[in-house]
C-alpha cells in the first residue's frame, strides 16, 4: 500500500506539471507545429538524461506505444494554439470514457460498480464542453477546429495511458518499464513535425526558455512520475488521478492571458474536479488490493 500511495503522489505530481502546458503554448510567439516540434526533441534528450532505463534502443511495443503518445503531444499543442486551455485539457480529459471501452481488450482491465459514477460524470462534462464550444478570442481563434483536436488528443492520450501500463507491468513493476515509449513518443514527434517546424524566423530568448521549459520540466519530469505511477495503478484509476490537470490548467491561462473558458466549460470543469474528489476520497477506503483488482 505505501507503494500505492507513492505512485499516486507521482500520479498528482505530474498533472501539476503538465498543467502549466497550455499557459505556455500560448505565451510564445512560435508557431504550434514548431512548438510541437522542439517541446519534443528537448524533452527526449531531457528524459535521457532523467531516465537511465531510457538509454537504449525501444522495443516494438515501445514504438507502437510512442506512436500514440506522439500523436497525444502534436494534438495537444495544436488544440492550444486554437481554442482555450480549458476546452483542450477537458476535451483531452475524456480519455478514461476510452479506456473504459478498450482496457478490456488491451489490458484486461475493467471497471468496477464504484467507477462508472464517474465515467457518467465524466459523459456530462464532454457533451457540456462540445455543446458549449467557446467564443473567438486573441489567445483561441479557432475555437471549433481546436475542440475537434483536443478530442483527438483525448483518444490518443487513453492508448497512451493503457501502452504504458501494460509496458509497466510486462516489466515487473520495475520504473521504468514505459520509459522507452516516452522517448520514442518524442522523437516521433519532434520527427513528424519537424518539416513544418522550418525554418525559424524571428523567434525572441524568452521563446526558447519556454521551450526548454516545456520539454524538461512540463514533458519529461512529468512523465517520469506518470511512469513510475502506472507500473502501480490500473490505468482508469491513473488517469482519473491525472483529471488534476484540467482543474489548473485553465487557471495559468486566465492569470497568464485572461482567457475565460465560458460557463459551460466552467460547468465541465467543476463536474470533473467533484468527481476526482469524491473518488479520491472512494479510495482511500477500499481495502487493501481493491485499487489494484
Amino acid at each position: 500500500m505505501q507503494d500505492v500511495s507513492k505512485a499516486r503522489l507521482a500520479l498528482v505530481a505530474a498533472a501539476v506539471l503538465f498543467s502549466s502546458g497550455g499557459a505556455l503554448i500560448k505565451g510564445t510567439e512560435l508557431g504550434a507545429w514548431q512548438v510541437a516540434c522542439y517541446r519534443s526533441l528537448v524533452a527526449a534528450v531531457a528524459f535521457l538524461l532523467l531516465v537511465p532505463a531510457a538509454r537504449r534502443i525501444p522495443s516494438r511495443g515501445e514504438w507502437l506505444v510512442g506512436v500514440a503518445y506522439a500523436t497525444t503531444l502534436v494534438l495537444f499543442v495544436l488544440a492550444n494554439k486554437q481554442t482555450t486551455a480549458a476546452s483542450t485539457i477537458y476535451l483531452q480529459s475524456t480519455a478514461p470514457l476510452h479506456i473504459l471501452l478498450f482496457a478490456p481488450l488491451v489490458l484486461g482491465e475493467r471497471a468496477t460498480r464504484r467507477d462508472l459514477p464517474f465515467l457518467v460524470v465524466m459523459g456530462i462534462a464532454f457533451a457540456l464542453l462540445v455543446l458549449g464550444t467557446p467564443p473567438a478570442q486573441r489567445t483561441a481563434p479557432d475555437p471549433a477546429l481546436g475542440n475537434a483536436l483536443a478530442i483527438g488528443s483525448g483518444f490518443a492520450w487513453a492508448f497512451t495511458v493503457m501502452g504504458l501500463r501494460r509496458l509497466e507491468r510486462a516489466g515487473g513493476g520495475r520504473p521504468g518499464g514505459g520509459a522507452g515509449a516516452v522517448v520514442a513518443g518524442n522523437l516521433i514527434a519532434a520527427a513528424a513535425t519537424a518539416p513544418l517546424a522550418l525554418p525559424v524566423v524571428g523567434s525572441l530568448h524568452p521563446d526558447w526558455t519556454t521551450i526548454a521549459f516545456l520539454g524538461v520540466v512540463q514533458i519529461a519530469l512529468a512523465y517520469r512520475g506518470v511512469t513510475y505511477g502506472l507500473a502501480r495503478v490500473p490505468a482508469l484509476e491513473a488517469s482519473l488521478i491525472l483529471l488534476v490537470e484540467p482543474v489548473l490548467a485553465p487557471l495559468w491561462a486566465w492569470l497568464a492571458h485572461g482567457e475565460t473558458p465560458g460557463v459551460l466549460a466552467i460547468a465541465g470543469g467543476a463536474l470533473v474536479a467533484a468527481a476526482t474528489t469524491w473518488k479520491g476520497l472512494i479510495d482511500a477506503r477500499r481495502p487493501a488490493g481493491t485499487a489494484a483488482a
